[in-house]
């Protein structure tokens, strides 16, 4: 019997994100990301996810904003092992402009309609240099609710999470733009 692994992909992306990841025995399950319901709390949203989960105490994977719910899930449920990807584990580790955007509340005048003057800024901090990484890109701009992405960077900002959640393995890059490793 193969392990299971419930994978949650960055904001707005898809499980192509993990398509390079290649885990012998294991069988990658992708969690759909959810419309979030108007003034909807992380925890709520947290939940809601959790309920495409079918394991009791199920190992799960979370990349960037998603490594975000794999942490609110692992505070709500028990899971078994949770393994962290280009992620933040508490609000200490989220970058000082973060928070001040958050504080200020700039987020708010953030219009999440993509501007195409501004795909090489995106590309730049999301990391997508080569052909393929920039077509992966473009399929989330393509994709990405404009409502879900002002709710999600919103909760990124705004996020409280102090507690780390055992059985934690944190996996990040140095080059990381978004997330910065010296502050990991």
């Amino acid at each position: 019997m193969s392990q299971r692994i419930y994978c949650i992909s960055g904001l707005g992306a898809d499980e192509q994100v993990f398509s390079k990841l290649h885990l012998l025995d294991t069988e990658l399950i992708f969690l759909k990301w959810l419309v979030p319901q108007k003034e909807e709390l992380i925890t709520s949203y947290a939940k809601r996810m959790f309920e495409q989960v079918k394991d009791e105490h199920p190992v799960m994977m979370g990349v960037s904003f998603g490594g975000i719910i794999s942490i609110e899930i692992a505070n709500l449920f028990q899971v078994s092992k949770l393994f962290l990807i280009s992620s933040i584990k508490t609000k200490h580790e989220r970058p000082i402009w973060m928070e001040g955007v958050g504080r200020l509340q700039l987020n708010q005048l953030i219009n999440p309609k993509f501007s195409t003057l501004f795909y090489p800024v995106e590309d730049f901090f999301l990391g997508a240099q080569q052909k393929d990484e920039k077509k992966l890109t473009a399929t989330f701009r393509k994709n990405t609710d404009s409502y879900y992405l002002k709710w999600s960077i919103d909760q990124i900002v705004k996020w409280k999470n102090v507690t780390i959640p055992p059985n934690i393995t944190h996996i990040h890059g140095t080059k990381d733009r978004i997330f910065p490793i010296k502050k990991v």
